[in-house]
């Protein structure tokens, strides 16, 4: 296992940056261990995998999760408003780094994340094959 850590700037596009990290350094797996920074755009899906919310102020990056690899990303994020109410929900294009965000992923040597549609559940899922 390797990590990477990297920080991106303002203005950035989160999920963007991510999958581009994860291309130009040929992830096959990783996951992400820490992310800090702040937003001053989030687009968030709701769990009914329609519903997408954009807020646009300064939000806190309180948590954000998942794998990703090449070729797929799924990652969850949960996020702070100056009152301190928190949300949360899949992260989407469009969440765009107020300050900065620090980034520490784990990459995977003996796995390969892929994905595969699932019929119950309509969307493409995740598939963990060998490496």
């Amino acid at each position: 296992m390797k990590t990477h850590c990297f920080r991106l700037t303002r203005g950035t596009d989160l999920l963007s940056a991510l999958r581009s990290y994860a291309t130009e350094h040929d992830l096959s797996a990783a996951v992400l261990l820490s992310a800090v920074g702040s937003l001053s755009e989030a687009r968030i899906r709701c769990a009914d995998g329609v519903t997408v919310h954009t807020i646009e102020k300064p939000l806190e990056i309180v948590s954000l999760f998942g794998t990703l690899s090449k070729e797929r990303c799924h990652l969850h994020i949960a996020l702070s408003d100056t009152d301190l109410h928190t949300v949360g929900g899949h992260l989407m294009d469009g969440c765009l780094i107020h300050t900065t965000a620090e980034i520490v992923l784990l990459a995977l040597d003996d796995v390969r994340f892929s994905s595969v549609f699932d019929e119950e559940t309509g969307y493409r899922e995740l598939l963990i094959l060998p490496r």
